[in-house]
């Protein structure tokens, strides 16, 4: 987990491989900790922590090109980041 900007800290993670799948959930309802993880195809999983609520983190991944879903399992919470294609 880092203080930095969050916005910036976000941006360096997805520009490392900007081409993969991202998943994202609070780690606590409502809260304002959100984990983000990247489905590497360059790199393995990769995780860090942002101190950015959901909807801050769904806006921010909008922002960078990226279309942002639940699962199509019910049972499921957090939402998958794909980019879209230009």
């Amino acid at each position: 987990m880092t203080d930095d900007n969050p916005d910036k800290v976000l941006r360096s993670f997805v520009a490392e491989d900007p081409d993969s799948k991202y998943t994202f959930d609070s780690v606590q309802r409502g809260g304002d900790l959100t984990e983000i993880c990247r489905e590497g195809k360059k790199l393995s999983r990769k995780c860090i922590k942002l101190h950015m609520y959901s909807t801050q983190m769904f806006q921010a991944m909008q922002t960078q090109g990226f279309y942002c879903a639940l699962p199509i399992d019910p049972t499921r919470t957090y939402m998958e980041c794909t980019r879209i294609p230009k």
